[in-house]
């Protein structure tokens, strides 16, 4: 097994080797949200997703999407339509830390700072 493995490796075209390392890009950040999120639950001895977690989930779902897309592997793409749900979450995020973020106007009386 471990000739045959050889083998293949000598083998791959540097498009290829490319293509193999985003691949494996994308499954290492999908991989690592898990780490991330034991990690945190850990640390706050509760259940919690840390925001990290839908950007570590949006980014790796797009490498091994892309991967799947080049190899036209069905079973890759099929996995991937998570990828929707972690952009929506990215969104969401992203548009609550923009509500949350206050726009100072210095010529308006009494607003001194701005909260961000």
């Amino acid at each position: 097994m471990f000739a045959k493995l050889t083998t293949w490796w000598a083998a791959l075209t540097p498009e290829e080797l490319l293509w193999l390392s985003i691949g494996l890009l994308g499954q290492a950040l999908f991989s690592a949200r898990w780490i991330l999120q034991w990690l945190v639950t850990e640390r706050s001895r509760r259940s919690t997703v840390p925001v990290t977690f839908w950007y570590l989930s949006l980014l790796g779902g797009l490498l091994v999407l892309a991967y799947g897309l080049h190899r036209m592997d069905p079973v890759i793409l099929i996995g991937q339509f998570g990828v929707i749900i972690y952009a929506r979450n990215v969104f969401f995020i992203r548009r609550e830390q923009g509500e949350t973020a206050t726009v100072i106007n210095p010529s308006q009386p009494g607003m001194k700072h701005a909260r961000q």
